[in-house]
């Protein structure tokens, strides 16, 4: 299983930038999504880079992975997930009919 990890842009010029996400790294091709500016998160899978991030939903990304780590040491993880804890999930619009039996 490959998850997207959100990195923020140090440096970018043609077709790649070098990009950080904690204390990693690492060259990022933007081969996908063109020109970036420097402060900009992106989503990255396997090193490529496949949409920019707005910073509100980088942050929700971020704290999601954050509370999987916790989580697996068994620390507390649930104030990184606040907005989804006591929440009902839903089935997205496609697919409420055919939950409903219809």
């Amino acid at each position: 299983m490959c998850l997207g990890v959100p990195m923020q842009v140090i440096t970018a010029k043609e077709h790649v930038a070098l990009c950080q996400h904690g204390n990693k790294v690492e060259e990022v091709s933007l081969a996908l999504i063109g020109d970036v500016e420097e402060g900009q998160d992106l989503l990255v899978y396997l090193g490529s880079a496949v949409r920019v991030l707005d910073p509100q939903e980088a942050t929700q990304i971020r704290d999601a992975l954050e509370a999987v780590n916790r989580a697996a040491k068994g620390e507390d993880f649930e104030h990184l997930i606040a907005d989804l804890v006591d929440r009902t999930p839903q089935l997205p619009p496609h697919l409420q009919a055919k939950g409903n039996g219809t």
